[in-house]
């Protein structure tokens, strides 16, 4: 085991429009001592997002140099020339900074961060009220075109599948009950380290 396993993280997936960013926003705007880790990915950036603040955008060239030199801590080709990885660097700046990272990745990254952080990690799934509901959150937020919408509800359904692989499922069928069941758990995992 290498010195990040003994680090305490926290880590929260989702497929895509199952409400994650909202709940991880509200952890963060709650008082709990959590770092935001920002990861890189080599997509383009999305509406307002800003290089440095939802995502570190590097071009597929570069994150696979990255990824030689050994800077990342996970990574995962999600579709063809769209990589998404979490920084070995945001680690140490969140733990100097004397926080607990909280990881907002994708279910593969989730399931690889649990994988490397063991017992010293919370991982917890937000699963959406339905594929359907997903399906129209996707619609609503109006981001991609119908053909990307479809290809997230296909990754959707194999994400779910995966949820058994976390230790913690909470389902977002009503945001209030979520965000308070989430800060719960989160403050319980807290105490314990």
């Amino acid at each position: 085991m290498n010195a990040e396993a003994n680090t305490p993280v926290l880590i929260i997936s989702a497929p895509s429009g199952a409400g994650k960013s909202t709940l991880v926003n509200y952890l963060l705007a709650s008082g709990l001592p959590l770092g935001f880790s920002v990861s890189a990915t080599s997509r383009k950036p999305r509406g307002s997002e800003k290089n440095g603040h939802e995502y570190y955008f590097i071009s597929a060239g570069e994150f696979r140099k990255r990824i030689d030199a050994g800077e990342f801590i996970e990574w995962e080709e999600v579709y063809r020339d769209h990589f998404y990885g979490t920084l070995r660097s945001e680690i140490e700046r969140i733990t100097k900074a004397g926080m607990i990272p909280l990881f907002d990745v994708d279910v593969r990254g989730g399931i690889s961060l649990k994988n490397i952080f063991g017992s010293s990690a919370l991982a917890i799934f937000i699963m959406p009220p339905s594929v359907e509901e997903l399906k129209q959150r996707l619609i609503r937020r109006g981001t991609d075109p119908e053909d990307k919408i479809m290809m997230r509800v296909e990754k959707a359904n194999r994400e779910i599948e995966l949820a058994d692989r976390f230790d913690r499922v909470i389902v977002n069928d009503d945001l209030s009950r979520a965000c308070k069941e989430i800060e719960t758990v989160v403050s319980g995992f807290l105490k314990r380290k």
